[in-house]
């Protein structure tokens, strides 16, 4: 007996619902591929989700009147009216509403620990505590993870309002020295931060004026020579190529058609593509450690698990592990750094597209590292940050004291762009002696350091980079195309947030919509299922059927 002839059968005596329920018993799966907050927000929302969908039971007769246009509804669709000429009697399906309670979700890690860069330090012994200490960029309701923070009670410290030139932090809360040592007089670092402000507006007109895209550093050279009155000379020129460094210290070699100069109070260098949120910024005390703790809670979530190979496009996926293992899913959510995706570690199958891929080329990866330092004793000022004026951008530093937000006698020394590559090239010991050797040149009577941490997310096999960024002369849609889903393959992270790449809560929001995504994928392929089940289980007429409700016109 065919399909068709049998399946009538079973919707008449009711076993067909029945044996719908037995194949489609369990629910919907989901492999979370990276434990980062992007990763982990996806896993929390489709772990805590359901999904609703139509089974089919009996059949009821109904007389549909003449040149009546009679609107049926499904559960998980609208069906277009149906408009009948003439007076025609058609079976209703009845229906009752089988309920998904939650997603089964698996979440798999390569390193050894949840949190992905969003908990550098945690195992330094304050740390245990405390958390790293992070920025929290945009204190305000708007940012996407402000009810999370607000929910668990977490405590911030103000760094900067909307209008520092700094951008994350007042110039109230630096002290600036020289590399000699020698603290640069507060009334220079003020007056050399105006000469800044004035060549980041005259940088906005290179902009406007050029149609070649060339980087921020491009630009500042044309405005410095178009007026050599805003060059500076002996240790304000030394102050000036500190802020050049610091301020522009994630957009120094960006793309300047996807860079804008905004100015806000006394100006503030913004990506164009980046929706910077108000409310200035902040330091997070405890770290995001209580957030992704939060996040992560019941989530399956399996370690040590380095992913080798991902297959995609038909109606599952399924996800290689590095000893050979393999996990079946209907859906997979990718959160793998942009580093490890450029660096083409992980094999496709099929292969991805090339639009995808070369989104994936084009758009920058960029290095930043930390040197942690705990003392037992606090010898430098109540300032927040301790920055290093030197002759060229490149030796320009800072260290970020966090003695003042947690109590903890710690400094972290910042290293960005080139200088971060450089300094994984040395070991740790070598490297904690050239950030000390700097230290006791601004306080003689510096200690030596009791513990320390060197970060090294250039080399780290498990990010290879820090964050994206726009490179000179690529497209403007990158960052759309590597959003873009593939079938049953998600993409989120830093590198696909619709407004906020490189940051923590663009990393969040990248993953929420990424698992409510792939929620609709499942949610409509169910769906056409169940349609499907019950259009090729009739004749042409029950195409007309409607389960739930029917409204008339």
């Amino acid at each position: 007996m065919g399909f068709k002839d049998s399946t009538a059968d079973k919707f008449l005596d009711g076993t067909f619902a029945s044996h719908i329920e037995r194949q489609h018993g369990s629910p919907p799966s989901v492999i979370v591929i990276g434990a980062g907050i992007s990763g982990i927000s996806a896993a929390h929302i489709l772990h805590n989700a359901s999904i609703k969908v139509v089974i089919f039971s009996t059949l009821k007769s109904i007389l549909i009147p003449n040149n009546e246009l009679t609107t049926y509804y499904l559960c998980v669709k609208v069906l277009a009216p149906i408009c009948y000429l003439g007076s025609k009697k058609i079976d209703l399906l009845m229906s009752w509403t089988y309920c998904y309670d939650s997603l089964q979700v698996l979440l798999l890690e390569s390193r050894d620990r949840i949190g992905g860069h969003e908990q550098d330090f945690l195992c330094m012994d304050c740390f245990d505590v405390i958390g790293c200490p992070v920025l929290l960029h945009g204190v305000c309701n708007e940012n996407p993870l402000a009810p999370l923070i607000r929910s668990l009670g977490l405590t911030l410290y103000r760094t900067s309002g909307d209008n520092s030139v700094l951008y994350d932090h007042d110039l109230q809360s630096y002290a600036l020295f020289d590399m000699d040592g020698g603290q640069v007089p507060q009334q220079m670092v003020i007056e050399v931060g105006d000469v800044f402000v004035r060549i980041l507006k005259e940088t906005e007109k290179v902009r406007d004026e050029h149609p070649d895209d060339m980087s921020v550093l491009q630009a500042m050279s044309i405005v410095l020579d178009r007026h050599p009155e805003l060059r500076q000379e002996g240790l304000a020129q030394k102050v000036l190529q500190w802020y050049m460094k610091v301020k522009s210290l994630y957009y120094y070699n960006k793309s300047l058609v996807h860079c804008m100069v905004c100015v806000l109070s006394r100006g503030l260098l913004l990506d164009l593509q980046e929706h910077v949120l108000s409310g200035g910024h902040g330091l997070m005390v405890q770290g995001y450690h209580p957030v992704i703790k939060a996040l992560a809670k019941d989530i399956d979530i399996r370690l040590n698990h380095r992913i080798t190979k991902i297959s995609y496009g038909s109606r599952k996926a399924m996800v290689t592990v590095e000893d050979g293992r393999h996990f079946i899913a209907d859906a997979v959510i990718s959160t793998l750094p942009l580093g490890i995706l450029k660096a083409k570690l992980i094999d496709f199958e099929p292969k991805l597209p090339a639009w995808k891929l070369s989104a994936i080329s084009d758009l920058g990866m960029g290095n930043e590292n930390k040197v942690a330092l705990r003392f037992n004793d606090v010898f430098w000022p109540t300032v927040e940050y301790l920055g290093i004026a030197a002759p060229t951008s490149y030796a320009c530093g800072y260290f970020l004291n966090l003695h003042k937000a947690t109590g903890h006698p710690v400094l972290v020394y910042m290293a960005a762009g080139r200088f971060a590559y450089d300094l994984e090239k040395l070991s740790d010991e070598a490297a904690v002696n050239f950030v000390m050797l700097q230290l006791r040149k601004m306080f003689p009577q510096a200690t030596e350091p009791v513990q320390h941490l060197v970060s090294r997310w250039g080399t780290d096999p498990n990010s290879l980079g820090c964050y994206s960024y726009d490179a000179v002369g690529k497209p403007e849609d990158l960052y759309d195309k590597l959003r873009l889903p593939l079938g049953n393959l998600f993409f989120a992270g830093e590198a696909v947030s619709m407004e906020n790449q490189g940051s923590v809560h663009g990393a969040y929001s990248s993953g929420i919509m990424a698992a409510e995504n792939c929620r609709r994928y499942l949610l409509e392929r169910l769906g056409n299922f169940y349609m499907i089940q019950l259009i090729s289980g009739r004749d042409e007429d029950l195409e007309a059927t409607v389960p739930l409700q029917i409204s008339r016109m």
